[in-house]
Formats: structure tokens, sequence, C-alpha cells
């Protein structure tokens, strides 16, 4: 890990921790620039939740550094606090109150004032558009209705730095787009986000730079991008008409792997326009007809199979969980 300033949102140098004979978190270092959306994967019981606890306070490292917008967490764990947002798995708002009595009881919690408190609650009810709700009993809310409100709650006091702990589970698709252009906001505001999630499409489009946590330890880190190319697994699929054409196209490919049931016939390649070109006029020459082709290139999920292990099974589905929330 390179050395950065500690001013950044968040930096985490070789922390461990242990719950009893279980190791959690075995040497755990990542470093988060001011502004971006840093993203955690991995598979139950990884260390994702043990490790946003400790980054906000929640628990004690056994060991290593961690600062929090230039925050010692050692030395200064009420600056942490005061720089930071949390926002779980579940809505923590009351049921009781409507949604401006919840950001009422957060904006008094952190001593605004009532002016200022009643400025910061007509700015997010605007910001999330509740303020047709604002009144409304929180029985009434949808769900993404009140995972907005909860996020809201959450920057009553402004915090630089945010952790959103599977922010969209369970939400419909409007509501998680809606979940997601609000998280680009704020990361545009120059808020520092750490997302985990069990989505694997929602890193993918939201994350600036993603670590995967396997077994307490980071086994793979960087851009979606440099992730995706680390993995082989591309492949071209030729969609035929009849099973003979397959059948001379499988003969002429001894790389491809036919499936006659289908009739497709799938083909190594990394979906260059080139390789493309040379699989078309290889199957030309032959006078075999090509009904259609789809590509396919390495995604987060070959990322996440690939290096989480053999003993991670039952996870590979593209638009869906890894997995739940961590057991530690």
């Amino acid at each position: 890990m390179s050395d950065r300033p500690i001013d950044e949102g968040i930096v985490a140098q070789g922390v461990c921790k242990s719950f009893g004979a279980q190791l959690a978190l075995d040497n755990v270092s990542l470093s988060v620039e001011r502004g971006a959306i840093y993203s955690l994967l991995g598979p139950n019981g990884a260390g994702k939740t043990t490790l946003v606890r400790i980054l906000s306070t929640l628990i004690p490292a056994d060991s290593g550094a961690v600062h929090v917008a230039g925050h010692d967490l050692l030395s200064d764990p009420d600056g942490v606090r005061a720089a930071i947002g949390v926002t779980g798995q579940f809505s923590a708002v009351d049921n009781l109150l409507t949604g401006a009595e919840n950001l009422r009881l957060m904006a008094d919690l952190r001593h605004l004032g009532r002016r200022e408190g009643q400025r910061r609650i007509g700015e997010l009810l605007e910001q999330f558009d509740l303020t047709a709700a604002a009144d409304r009993p929180l029985s009434t809310y949808s769900g993404g209705m009140r995972r907005r409100l909860d996020l809201a709650m959450t920057l009553v006091g402004q915090p630089k730095v945010i952790f959103l702990d599977e922010p969209t589970t369970g939400l419909d698709p409007r509501s998680r787009l809606i979940m997601w252009d609000i998280v680009r906001q704020l990361a545009s505001a120059g808020v520092t986000v750490l997302l985990t999630t069990q989505y694997l499409d929602e890193a993918d489009r939201l994350a600036d730079r993603i670590a995967v946590l396997d077994q307490g330890r980071i086994v793979a880190e960087g851009t979606p991008a440099e992730l995706k190319g680390r993995v082989s697994g591309g492949h071209v699929r030729a969609h035929f008409a009849r099973l003979d054409l397959l059948r001379a196209a499988a003969h002429l490919i001894p790389a491809g792997a036919p499936d006659e049931e289908q009739l497709v016939l799938q083909v190594p390649a990394d979906g260059s326009v080139e390789s493309l070109r040379q699989l078309l006029e290889e199957l030309h020459r032959a006078d075999i007809d090509v009904d259609r082709l789809s590509i396919h290139t390495p995604d987060l999920d070959d990322v996440f199979l690939a290096v989480t292990g053999s003993h991670v099974s039952g996870q590979r589905n593209p638009a869906h969980p890894a997995r739940g929330a961590d057991a530690a």
C-alpha cells in the first residue's frame, strides 16, 4: 500500500480483529480519497461489516492504525464521530414519528439549534424528494422512502465521510436508481462514501474503487475496470439456425464449446473488433452462416468467483446478491 496523507477520507493500515478464536480481519489496509466512492465486496463472514464497525468507532480493532477525515481513530474517536455518518442495513427511523419529526430528532441530537435545524431539515426534505410526505407518519412510507429518509437523517450533521452498509437491500429497481443518484451527488459534493453491498452491479456502477474481502483479507483491489481486466473468461457466443451448421463450426474451431441444445458455439475471445472480424471471416470462408453473435466480457461476478476461491459457492448472478451481510 502506498503512503498517502492522512487527511484523506479514510486510511487504514494493518487492521486486525478477532472474536475469540475466530480471526475476522487479518492485516487489512486500504486508502480512500476524499470525495471517492469505495465499495467493499465479499461473501458472508468475509469481514465487511466488522471493518465498517471499526472504522465508525462502534468496536475497537485489536491492532492497526486508522485515520478518518484526518482524525486518528485511537486518540481522537470523538473527532471521527463528529465527521462521519452511518446508514446501516436496516432503516433506523422511528415509526411513531413523521418524516420531519425524525429529522428534527436528529437535528436536536446534533445540537443544531431551532433555526439552523429547520433550515437543514427543509434542505434535506427537498434533496430527497420527501417534502410532500414530511408530515405523514412513517407507517405510510414505502421502503424506498424510508431508506431515503434514513440517509437524510445521516446527513443532518453534514458529515465528511459516510458509511453505507447495504443501503439498497430490498428496494425495487426504481428506488435503487434513486439511491444511486443520491450517492453520486454526495460524492460530487466532496463527501467520502464507503459502501458495502451485496449487489455486484451496484459496486460496478457506483464505485471508483473496489476491494474484495475474503476470510478477513483483501484479496483484490482496484477500479472496476482493473479488476475485470485481471480475469479471463471473455467469449463470443455464435448462434446458428441449424445443427449441421453448428457442428461444422465446431469442427472448424476446435477451441469452441458447442451446445447442441441451444445451437450455440462458445468461442474464447477478448471481445475486440479484430477478434470478432477474424472469427466471422473464418466462418465465412468455410461458408458457414452465423445467425447472430453475443459477446461476454469478464464482469465482477467473474472477479468475485475468481478471487474468493472454491469455498464460495452459489453466488453467481450478475444483478443479484453476491451474498447477504457478514456474520462477522
